[in-house]
């Protein structure tokens, strides 16, 4: 009896260390020596997790900047330039400063100038609501207003307007993260440029419906008239599907397409208020 619970002990032992040497081996052979500088790379960047550069996490990113050799069309928008140099300069590579952005609501079809003319009873989700049909106003391109968007924002920099019913960037918390425009099913949401001193100009619809139709559905809509882009100087406005876009690379703040605009669609952000000319008449009156 004693032998024989001697010989299993002894046999259960030589498996044991058979084993354990058997998996010393293979994970020996199939290791992945991770590169050091990846966990360094790591502790410089904000940690937002975000998704905003591309990749899926921080140390993902950290990762594709050390294996990258290179820090080309890397971006992290949340850490923005100054974060760029702290890893370019611990890598040992140059980096270009990369223009800021914020992202901007092209839709500016509030409740006033774009009515409803139906009522959504469902799961309050723009998703949702997108495979459902095409939305709760004429309009089938504008804003649906369950703001999928404001959830998505981990930097708590979009809001929903309840009485325009739009979404609004704050963009001193806006990273340019990008997770708003992709949650947007109607695609409003653009990353653009901040522009210098925050001025941006844009067009704020994507309606690609004919002006009549397009005007009849929201009061505010781009007509596609072409009036902007006659008189733009700096080719910075394409018409297309009868709708404008402004380019901000080429667009010099001029602002001349904005007061061109019938319909109000072209926004100006962060310009001083306009003062209304004086009347000629009133002039020599005086």
């Amino acid at each position: 009896m004693t032998t024989t619970i001697i010989f299993t002990i002894a046999s259960l032992s030589v498996l044991g260390l058979v084993l354990a040497l058997i998996l010393y081996f293979t994970a020996q052979k199939f290791k992945v020596v991770e590169d050091p500088r990846i966990d360094d790379v790591e502790t410089i960047l904000p940690g937002a997790n975000c998704g905003g550069c591309g990749f899926a996490g921080c140390r993902a990113f950290a990762e594709g900047c050390v294996k990258a050799g290179s820090l080309d069309g890397l971006f992290c928008p949340v850490g923005g330039n100054e974060t760029m140099k702290k890893v370019a300069g611990y890598l040992g590579v140059t980096v270009a400063d990369k223009a800021p952005q914020v992202a901007v609501v092209r839709c500016n079809g509030n409740c006033d100038s774009r009515p409803k003319s139906s009522n959504y009873d469902g799961y309050s989700s723009c998703a949702v609501m997108a495979t459902l049909y095409s939305g709760d106003t004429d309009c089938r391109y504008g804003c649906l207003g369950q703001g999928d968007c404001e959830i998505s924002c981990d930097f708590d920099a979009i809001k929903m307007n309840p009485r325009t019913g739009l979404p609004e960037v704050d963009e001193e918390k806006c990273t340019a993260c990008g997770a708003c425009v992709k949650a947007c099913p109607k695609f409003i949401i653009e990353l653009r440029n901040k522009g210098p001193k925050g001025k941006r100009i844009f067009v704020s619809c994507i309606n690609k419906d004919k002006g009549g139709v397009a005007k009849k559905a929201c009061a505010v809509a781009c007509i596609g008239c072409t009036k902007c882009q006659k008189v733009c100087a700096y080719d910075a406005i394409t018409i297309s599907s009868n709708l404008a876009y402004i380019d901000y690379n080429k667009c010099k703040l001029c602002r001349k397409c904005v007061v061109e605009c019938p319909t109000n669609a072209i926004w100006e952000v962060n310009f001083p208020v306009r003062v209304p000319k004086r009347d000629t008449a009133d002039v020599e009156q005086q």
